[in-house]
């Protein structure tokens, strides 16, 4: 058995705002959430000092302690942005959310960072168990999005936790179609969250993968510009509401696009260091669950990480796939790398700017690397285009890659 599937609700946080309204205003104006770091001061070592957080993100009143108490801030994120896609598709307070046809496809690259810190602190260093609380490991286990989501929201469907670092967004978007494409469930919330500290640049920081231009966070990360230096982490949560079209249309729902593609494989190869062929391999084979081929697909939103290699890997696949027909974005020069929130955030952005018929640029891409693929990237100020079916391509270390394709439903 396989049902079309259509997205019913959509919501997000970034370092650019809380709603789409927001975000849509600072894209357009070619604003971008990056800012200096100097709390990061302290970290003997850490070379860069940029990243891209939620400023002042505090939980609503309503979100209770009892409710709350074994969440870490990355739930809290995932929390507030699935309420909001829940919300907006007219499901908050339904029996669909607990009568067991509702599930959960949801990741971060890890979990709370606070509740790690008291664990290895008190355990590894002082050698002690007091001051330990028995809600600070439901904090920063892999999957404390997924199971704190189903906590909160009574859902008793499937939970299927994505914990595949920079592709948890898309995967847990491309798990959720496949759940509700095959019969197994009616509804599924979809997303990915992250949060940010120094723990997360520093994993890339000792890779030599972050941005250094801490005097300039208004010039960087700079995806596929000659001139980049690196990545820059950010912050960041973004659900999707996915849903069988009858059961949709049964109820009066919104639909504001149809999901008709999603690709995941490995390459198999290296953990850092992306493959060409896999990444080339994973948008033909969602282009074939689409059943469409590569001069269908009218926009193309990136992985683009500005890092040297990754880059590079990325748009030569993407030229072998498409050549220079299509136009190209990524949304990480305005937002920074979300990580396991990345591939939700950008498919909710992705989605939505098909919606409206115009494409953000790629922010500080001035000089496309000749290294790169000769892409049709969208650089200076936003293009219109009258878009019918986009892809949005995410690829994390251990070679899984993603591809998701929408498409304007009609």
């Amino acid at each position: 058995m396989s049902r079309r599937v259509v997205v019913t609700g959509m919501g997000g946080l970034t370092s650019l705002g809380d709603n789409w309204i927001d975000l849509r205003a600072a894209l357009l104006a070619g604003r971008t959430g990056v800012r200096a770091m100097p709390e990061w001061d302290v970290i003997d070592g850490l070379k860069t000092r940029l990243g891209a957080p939620i400023a002042d993100f505090t939980p609503p009143p309503h979100f209770t302690r009892k409710k709350t108490r074994t969440m870490g801030r990355v739930s809290l994120l995932a929390t507030r942005a699935c309420e909001l896609a829940l919300r907006a598709a007219g499901l908050i307070d339904t029996p669909e959310l607990s009568d067991g046809s509702t599930g959960i496809s949801f990741g971060s690259t890890s979990g709370g960072s606070d509740g790690l810190d008291v664990y290895a602190r008190k355990f590894f260093h002082e050698r002690t168990l007091r001051g330990i609380g028995g809600s600070e490991y439901i904090k920063f286990m892999s999957h404390t999005c997924a199971a704190n989501l189903a906590q909160y929201f009574a859902i008793r469907g499937r939970v299927i936790p994505t914990c595949s670092a920079c592709t948890s967004g898309s995967q847990g978007v491309g798990y959720g179609y496949e759940a509700v494409k095959f019969g197994h469930q009616d509804i599924m919330l979809a997303g990915g969250a992250e949060e940010m500290g120094a723990i997360e640049a520093a994993v890339f920081d000792i890779l030599y993968a972050t941005s250094t231009r801490n005097d300039e966070p208004d010039a960087t990360p700079r995806p596929f510009d000659t001139a980049r230096d690196g990545l820059v982490i950010g912050e960041g949560a973004a659900a999707l509401v996915l849903e069988e079209l009858q059961h949709a249309r049964a109820r009066g729902a919104t639909i504001y696009a149809e999901i008709v593609g999603y690709a995941t494989n490995c390459d198999g190869k290296h953990l850092t260091n992306p493959d060409r062929d896999s990444v080339g391999a994973v948008m033909k084979q969602a282009l074939a669950v689409a059943g469409v081929d590569g001069g269908a697909i009218d926009y193309l939103n990136a992985h683009g990480t500005a890092t040297e290699v990754g880059d590079v890997v990325e748009s030569s696949a993407t030229y072998e796939v498409f050549g220079n027909r299509v136009p190209v974005s990524t949304l990480k020069g305005h937002l920074g790398h979300t990580l396991g929130a990345c591939g939700a955030i950008e498919a909710w952005a992705t989605i939505e700017m098909m919606r409206e018929g115009w494409f953000a640029p790629t922010a500080n891409l001035d000089s496309p690397d000749p290294a790169c693929g000769a892409l049709d990237y969208i650089i200076g100020s936003p293009r219109e285009i009258a878009a019918d079916i986009v892809m949005s391509n995410n690829f994390a270390f251990g070679g899984v890659n993603t591809s998701l394709i929408f498409k304007q439903y009609a």
